[in-house]
């Protein structure tokens, strides 16, 4: 058995906010658990080409943009997934940080972060 707290693990600074990755591929559970914080105010142009994820809203308010445009509020309870490798946007409300848990599938190794530096959507 298995048993983490957020407090127990390290966080990782992904690029905009902290991701504690609870379980992750050396774990061999064959996904990845985090609880993920996203700044306040924060836009991430995000595209995952390598893992299917879920997120689930725990706290605070933002949005996700797809890239055809279409926005999708996010607040607490509410899932979104991106079932298709989705490029997107994540944005965070300017009031307060974003929190979600984020499923991975496969799982992450645990150090990924995300590169914003250029005009590309950011991957891994």
């Amino acid at each position: 058995m298995i048993v983490r707290t957020k407090t127990g693990v390290t966080g990782v600074d992904w690029g905009n906010g902290i991701s504690y990755r609870l379980l992750v591929a050396k774990d061999n559970m064959g996904f990845t658990i985090a609880h993920t914080v996203v700044k306040a105010g924060s836009k991430s142009p995000l595209h995952y080409r390598n893992h299917l994820e879920a997120c689930y809203c725990i706290a605070g308010r933002g949005q996700v943009i797809t890239g055809d445009g279409t926005v999708h509020e996010i607040e607490p309870g509410v899932m979104y997934a991106l079932d298709r490798h989705d490029q997107h946007f994540l944005i965070a409300a300017p009031e307060g940080d974003l929190e979600l848990i984020s499923v991975f599938n496969p799982p992450l190794r645990g150090d990924e972060r995300h590169n914003f530096d250029s005009d590309e959507f950011s991957h891994y």
